[in-house]
């Protein structure tokens, strides 16, 4: 029994079930035992690998499309770029490398870097060089510059509510234990706050993500106060509302989510229906989602690639050729990935999601 499996247990036996929010909040984030607090899981030799990592390609495209809002928005002589979740840097290092394409644009950026874990902090502080780089916990009123702000694999691994329909009712979903482990069960009376589902039987789950409406809803209220753009990439679908996407990944493969809690990262699949309905409630435009693969194509990854191939060696070539088609065949992140922005006050529509 790991630690942080003995703590749920303890907390369950004297207060009753845990919510799965509550319980994913735990063991991602519990100061000792969180999945996040205890180890650098981004990478080959981490759990996962996250497109910043696949390739430098992919960083290099953001910090482009960056460069081009920038411009939209005129070129202004301050202006935020903001990252939510890091991870080890890469993005944002890659982003600034290709936007010191236009020496201006690096000299208005101040780089605000939002992140809980001080572990990654201390990898991004040593991966990061420039000269206004700020760090905080949350997304703040950080002042009245244009803002851009890049989010990718950040909702998703924010702690979820689950909750299920009975009969035209909601009960949330809880996590008890039980003959030595955890299981899953429902709260004893509905939940009053959620409405049963409009034209549909059977049973259903509905997930929602108090912190990730909270931080979509701070990012669209910078835009209506200063202007810019907020990209949001993450895995999920662009039509769904309903369905159980709980789920855990350790070395690479899927976990069973109420085993070992804190040795796995825990994630669910984002409901861009829900952010796109938050996002009507501001003066902002909505541009996608469309599919990651996509979005890069549109943006000309494949000309990126070919340039980089131009000096490289055989083996580098097919390395090359192998990351792209990690990051835009519809049978790897192609296309579970998916791509959201919202802008305001732009001379003209972001690229990546016309024709």
């Amino acid at each position: 029994m790991t630690p942080l499996t003995k703590i749920l247990r303890e907390k369950i036996e004297k207060h009753g079930p845990l919510s799965v929010h509550d319980y994913m909040e735990m063991a991602l984030s519990h100061p000792e035992y969180g999945y996040y607090t205890r180890q650098n899981p981004f990478g080959k030799s981490g759990d996962f690998v996250t497109a910043p990592e696949v390739s430098q390609m992919f960083g290099e495209l953001i910090g482009l499309w960056s460069l081009d809002i920038w411009s939209k928005l005129g070129a202004p002589a301050k202006f935020n770029l903001v990252e939510l979740g890091p991870g080890n840097g890469t993005l944002m290092v890659d982003a600034l490398r290709s936007g010191a394409l236009i020496p201006d644009f690096i000299k208005a950026a101040h780089v605000h870097l939002i992140e809980t874990s001080e572990q990654l902090k201390a990898r991004q502080k040593a991966a990061i060089s420039h000269p206004s780089v700020f760090w905080h916990s949350d997304l703040l009123d950080l002042d009245t510059d244009p803002t851009i702000v890049i989010a990718n694999e950040f909702f998703d691994a924010l702690p979820i509510h689950q909750y299920e329909s009975i009969a035209g009712q909601w009960f949330e979903r809880c996590i008890d234990w039980e003959e030595g482990h955890f299981t899953f069960s429902l709260s004893d009376k509905p939940a009053k706050e959620l409405q049963p589902p409009p034209d549909t039987e059977g049973s259903h789950i509905l997930e929602i993500c108090p912190l990730g409406i909270n931080s979509f809803n701070k990012a669209c209220r910078l835009l209506q106060k200063s202007g810019g753009a907020v990209l949001i990439i993450d895995y999920g679908s662009s039509e769904a509302v309903y369905g159980d996407s709980f789920q855990a990944v350790r070395d690479h493969a899927s976990q069973n989510p109420l085993e070992d809690p804190g040795l796995s990262d825990l994630t669910a699949h984002v409901k861009f229906p829900q952010l796109i309905e938050e996002a009507q409630r501001y003066p902002v435009d909505i541009h996608g989602p469309t599919s990651q693969g996509r979005f890069l194509e549109r943006l000309g990854i494949e000309t990126r690639a070919a340039l980089l191939s131009r000096s490289a060696t055989k083996e580098q070539q097919n390395s090359i050729a192998s990351d792209l088609r990690r990051l835009t065949s519809t049978s790897e992140m192609g296309t579970l990935f998916k791509v959201l922005a919202i802008s305001c006050n732009l001379t003209a529509p972001p690229e990546g999601f016309g024709p």
